[in-house]
């Protein structure tokens, strides 16, 4: 509803036409090493930020080592279908009509609605620049400039819809998943440092 009007605002048809090559094949080793080294990362750089980004490495450790198939079924299973449900029960049970419907709730809202769109318009519009200085097929199609945000995988779903409208056979999903991606470790990092200047 937000991310589509600002796309097709922001591109030529030309653009949303653009087709990228497929992504090349990541190796075990690659897999296996980046959620460790985004873990070190994480934790020398924004230490607050480690519950959350901790168990995103871990659980994508779990899936791509190969070895904890159990655990890794399980983890993206029930697992996690439990854990959203209790969340989501002591999220409703501890909320206050009188205290979510207020002004305070009214303005987060409405920030959380203006980050969108300004992730959305500065996603596509980098995309945009980027592209000035690449030749022919290595040009990136801007529609994916807009999964930047952390809504996975709505964001990158979007990508792939409004790409699809246009030319039926150009599969923006994988590629969309990247920046899809970077946008819940930015979005969780950015928080890790609010969180250590403001606590």
């Amino acid at each position: 509803v937000i991310q589509r009007p600002i796309m097709l605002v922001l591109t030529t048809k030309k653009e949303r036409l653009i087709r990228m090559p497929a992504a090349r094949q990541v190796s075990q080793k690659e897999k296996i090493i980046f959620p460790i080294v985004g873990f070190l990362l994480t934790a020398f750089i924004v230490p607050s930020g480690l519950p959350l980004l901790g168990m995103l490495f871990f659980g994508n450790l779990l899936k791509e080592s190969g070895v904890t198939r159990r655990l890794a079924e399980t983890a993206r299973g029930p697992l996690i279908d439990v854990v959203t449900t209790l969340i989501g029960l002591t999220v409703g049970a501890s909320t206050q009509a009188d205290k979510f419907l207020s002004g305070n709730s009214v303005k987060i809202f409405i920030l959380g609605l203006l980050s969108f769109v300004i992730a959305t318009t500065c996603g596509v519009l980098f995309v945009k620049i980027w592209n000035l200085f690449l030749k022919g097929d290595r040009k990136i199609n801007p529609l994916i400039g807009n999964a930047g945000v952390s809504a996975v995988p709505d964001s990158a779903r979007v990508s792939e819809i409004v790409g699809r409208e246009f030319d039926p056979n150009n599969h923006l999903l994988m590629h969309a998943m990247g920046p899809n991606v970077a946008g819940v470790i930015g979005s969780a990092v950015a928080a890790g440092i609010l969180l250590g200047f403001l606590g």
